[in-house]
């Protein structure tokens, strides 16, 4: 009986690698049956801006443009305007995943749960960041304070475990889950950060910290998705989220 059942793991085991490796590949911007079948959508379609606008400016002409099917954040043009990029939609329960590249010294970030309001200034007053950094060519003075590292809840905690992004112009894989205000980043596969947006740790984390000064940051568990504008220049796709 035992060898019986030992033949059929097997054969559920080759049929599960089969069916993996028979998959029709996607490309870039692109989401694959098995993601569609799950109910993932794209944000980004590679093609246009559709379902973003820039943060309380609306669908105004930007510095973010489309690149090779990328969704580039442009530092050297002057006759659009500047911003970070929000997504139309809010979102609560998710789990996010992006791909991004950085310019060398490069610093950029992703927020959750935004609030667009004529009160509150730029999208990180009132979102939580997951840090978007060039670890080789910031500099030592910026990697001193490691509640700034890539992959980080930006000035909050260290990495949680360490995972250290590739070298600028090459592409990561991030996901940020979120489940009732309970998040997780992750960094190529690798978890970064955790914690609980809800709760009085996290609260008072807050009030000892120089986003005390926003009486909105890090209030809700729901929001827009925003991308921010930095000088150098950032590049995204993949761009893809699950509702949960």
């Amino acid at each position: 009986m035992k060898k019986n059942q030992n033949s059929i793991l097997s054969l559920i085991a080759l049929l599960y690698i089969f069916l993996s490796c028979t998959e029709k590949k996607v490309g870039n911007n692109e989401l694959s049956d098995s993601e569609k079948k799950a109910g993932w959508q794209l944000l980004f379609d590679g093609k246009t801006t559709n379902g973003w606008h820039l943060y309380n400016k609306g669908n105004t002409p930007s510095a973010w443009i489309l690149k090779n099917g990328e969704l580039f954040c442009n530092p050297d043009t002057f006759q659009v305007e500047h911003g970070d990029l929000i997504s139309d939609k809010e979102y609560k329960n998710f789990e996010l995943k992006f791909d991004w590249k950085i310019t060398t010294a490069g610093n950029s970030g992703v927020f959750i749960n935004v609030i667009e309001n004529d009160t509150i200034p730029r999208a990180w007053a009132s979102g939580p960041e997951y840090q978007l950094l060039d670890h080789e060519g910031i500099g030592k003075d910026y990697l001193s304070d490691s509640t700034k590292w890539a992959a980080c809840l930006y000035g909050f905690m260290p990495q949680k475990n360490a995972s250290k992004p590739k070298p600028a112009g090459q592409w990561n894989e991030s996901r940020i889950v979120q489940n009732y205000g309970k998040i997780e980043f992750f960094l190529n596969g690798i978890l970064t950060a955790q914690q609980d947006l809800s709760s009085d740790i996290w609260k008072n984390m807050v009030a000892n910290s120089g986003f005390k000064y926003f009486p909105l940051f890090g209030k809700s568990t729901s929001g827009r998705i925003a991308l921010q504008d930095w000088s150098k220049g950032v590049s995204f796709k993949n761009i893809r989220i699950l509702e949960i």
